[in-house]
């Protein structure tokens, strides 16, 4: 879910929505919609977008209350996502409407019940406090540098890093508040944490289940299995000398030093000794970085800007720490437009509790810790005191996570907060069409590597004579296919009365579509983007090859048999590109509906083999719509064409 204090990114679009809208079409088009509910929403609280307001309220920038700027943000995201063809089912806001009440309604009711099940704990803990200002400090009012050994994170802050690496607040290296400028005092807060670290059994039995399943990513299993590593501290090999006399007060570890290493790991057997190991160095200035381990997971905090936290034995006035309750907002959203279609809201467990149903959320790889460890973890800590990695039925189910990798810009990451600035994703549609794009991010392989995005017009390395890699697959729909589906209907006008002929159709161009639906539908299962990409990219260019190749030999010997034999066998090659193509390239595809004028069972995959004429009334009357001269199903966007 995107945060509400900023228009959508090119990672949004890029990197999550046009996967997850691409997979809830095909969805769509294989069960039923009815079967299908597609949501997501405006991330609208925390202290980035508490923090980023009052930076714009006090600039002069914006003048409103944070509803407002909240309500804003959320209005420009939505707009684009339609731009984009994104066809949600709701996008809602965690502080909006309806949802916002079911929100923090659903909210109160998760956090009881891992209170009730004995999967929370109350800690007192240090949080940073900016002494000239008189005011703790939130979560992004405080930077540093991220303490996990081997971050590569630009800025660290309160107690994770902009990676999503977790750490307790007094890690944070060289820490200094945003509001001065001037290093913060620590002082001691109390809140909720759930008991992740007490999951980790559970979540190596989750982790193994994951790495059979098809749509699992190495790269995700590797960044999880991380996490259920050991609590260890890397201490600089020139520094060791210097825990030879503290070891009577340090807790029992064991010590792996490798010489080729510039740092020892000393390895503790829990959290605790850990912590305590990390107090002891500090005190006695001793560098050293922790590494990825469990640690328990905050869930509440004191930022105004919030869901309100129940009162738990007296404990009140607190918030819920935004990224946990971001991780059940989907359900709470489930549950608002339940009650928008006439259900009762209550029926949201026959979405996330039954075996019968399954769960997909999409997500690039900052967020593997949260909708990994945490999530799974506190999914499970609903069914009661003794947990299961496989919930029985009536408990909410474990979802499958669709990871990819970071879209990069330029060949670097692209971030908004970074310092390459990529394109906004409304910036994007001012060069290319939503279905060019669209395309091209499926292509890009992004399940299996970072890869770069190089639009020609924002590359100034970029010649003239440089062609555009954006367009790669985009030509596949606006010349390719686009020729193809003109061709027949262009032919069916001169040649058969603007009709489909209807005759049995040739063998081998039967068997290629079935084996190109049969593959077609393993890789989407698989959510493999780029492979369905290229799998429709070698069908479309076959049938481009067959029709002309076949339909010269017809003008070649004047064959009228030959050619009405051929536009039937490409018509039915049109048929099935048009199909699978359906949930890349809606609005092309719903023209060819259109112009077949056929109605919406034409995309179900009840009848996925049947040829175009199954789905008329009367084949042997049935008119297509008139196609005029020069009218595009898959068009270029205005600034790609040349005028004479």
């Amino acid at each position: 879910m995107p945060y509400g204090n900023k228009e959508l990114h090119l990672g949004h679009i890029g990197g999550v929505f046009v996967h997850a809208d691409t997979f809830a079409r095909f969805m769509r088009d294989r069960i039923g919609k009815e079967n299908v509910i597609f949501i997501s929403g405006t991330d609208c609280y925390g202290s980035p977008i508490l923090e980023h307001y009052r930076q714009l309220v006090d600039n002069g920038s914006f003048n409103g209350t944070i509803d407002e700027f909240v309500m804003y943000n959320h209005e420009q995201q939505k707009e684009v996502l339609e731009k984009y063809h994104i066809k949600l089912d709701l996008f809602a806001g965690s502080s909006i409407g309806r949802a916002a009440e079911n929100h923090r309604m659903f909210s109160e009711y998760f956090i009881k019940k891992l209170y009730d099940n004995g999967h929370l704990t109350k800690m007192t803990t240090s949080q940073f406090y900016d002494a000239e200002l008189g005011v703790f400090l939130n979560g992004r009012q405080v930077v540093g540098q991220c303490p996990i050994e081997g971050c590569s994170s630009e800025k660290g802050y309160a107690d994770e890093c902009s990676l999503g690496h977790q750490y307790m607040p007094t890690e944070l290296i060289d820490p200094k508040s945003t509001l001065t400028g001037k290093k913060p005092e620590m002082r001691d807060v109390t809140n909720w944490y759930f008991k992740l670290n007490s999951f980790h059994g559970l979540l190596v039995q989750w982790v193994e289940n994951l790495e059979k399943k098809p749509w699992s990513r190495r790269f995700v299993v590797k960044s999880i299995r991380e996490f259920l590593e050991p609590p260890v501290i890397y201490v600089k090999r020139d520094q060791l000398d210097m825990l030879e006399p503290l070891k009577s007060r340090l807790p029992e570890y064991t010590l792996l030093d490798e010489e080729n290493k510039t740092s020892a790991i000393m390895v503790f057997d829990d959290l605790e000794s850990r912590e305590k190991a990390c107090s002891i160095l500090s005190e006695n200035s001793i560098r050293f970085r922790t590494g990825k381990t469990l640690v328990p997971f905050r869930l509440t905090g004191n930022v105004d800007w919030g869901v309100p936290a129940p009162c738990i034995e007296g404990l009140e006035g607190l918030t819920v720490w935004v990224w946990p309750e971001s991780l059940w907002a989907p359900i709470s959203f489930t549950m608002t437009y339940l009650e928008m279609e006439g259900y009762d809201k209550d029926d949201w467990k026959k979405w996330w509790c039954s075996k019968d149903s399954r769960v997909f959320q999409f997500l690039g790889e900052d967020n593997v810790y949260f909708y990994g460890p945490a999530e799974m973890a506190m999914f499970m800590a609903q069914q009661g005191k003794e947990p299961s990695v496989d919930p029985p039925e009536g408990e909410l189910q474990l979802p499958e996570l669709i990871v990819n990798n970071h879209i990069l810009f330029l060949n670097k990451k692209a971030s908004s907060s970074g310092k390459i600035k990529p394109p906004t994703a409304k910036d994007l549609l001012e060069y290319y069409t939503p279905e060019q794009l669209r395309a091209h991010f499926l292509g890009l392989g992004l399940g299996i590597r970072s890869v770069g995005f190089q639009p020609k017009p924002f590359n100034p390395a970029a010649s003239e004579r440089d062609s555009d890699p954006v367009l790669k697959e985009g030509n596949l729909l606006t010349n390719v296919l686009n020729r193809v589906v003109r061709s027949c209907f262009y032919t069916a006008q001169k040649y058969s009365d603007g009709k489909v002929p209807v005759r049995d159709i040739s063998r081998p161009v039967l068997e290629d579509a079935c084996n190109t639906i049969l593959e077609y539908e393993r890789l989407m299962y698989q959510c493999d983007f780029h492979l369905v990409m290229n799998l429709m990219d070698t069908y479309i260019r076959n049938a481009n090859k067959y029709w002309s190749r076949s339909m010269k030999e017809a003008d070649d010997k004047n064959n009228d048999d030959l050619r009405l034999q051929v536009l039937a066998d490409t018509f039915h090659m049109v048929r099935t590109a048009a199909v699978l193509m359906h949930p890349i390239a809606p609005e092309g595809t719903e023209m060819i509906r259109d112009y077949l004028r056929l109605g919406e069972e034409f995309w179900s995959w009840d009848r996925i083999f049947d040829p175009i004429y199954a789905f008329m009334d009367n084949p042997q009357e049935h008119k297509l719509k008139f196609l005029e001269p020069r009218v595009d199903f898959f068009k270029k966007h205005p600034s790609q064409i040349v005028q004479k």
